[in-house]
């Protein structure tokens, strides 16, 4: 045999032997202790009771210019 021939079968091989490497430390790891059998799920949500503000503590804004504002001088038209 060749060695063009060979490397097929080594590489066939090798991806063999990594995937029962995988799955050999799937298998002897043992069950995860998070599946559904483990008992009650928590999600990590904490609940906290608090009183509602009397008053806002910003007051709301109020824009400075009433109407439309008057255009820039390069933006406005030509005179006449």
């Amino acid at each position: 045999m060749s060695a063009r021939s060979i490397k097929p079968f080594a590489v066939i091989g090798a991806g063999v032997a990594i995937t029962g490497a995988a799955l050999a430390g799937a298998i002897l790891q043992g069950p995860s202790d998070s599946g559904p059998m483990a008992g009650e799920m928590s999600t990590g949500v904490t609940i906290t009771a608090t009183t509602p503000a009397s008053a806002a503590p910003v007051p709301v804004a109020q824009p400075s210019i009433k109407g439309p504002a008057p255009l820039p001088k390069e933006e406005q038209g030509l005179p006449g």
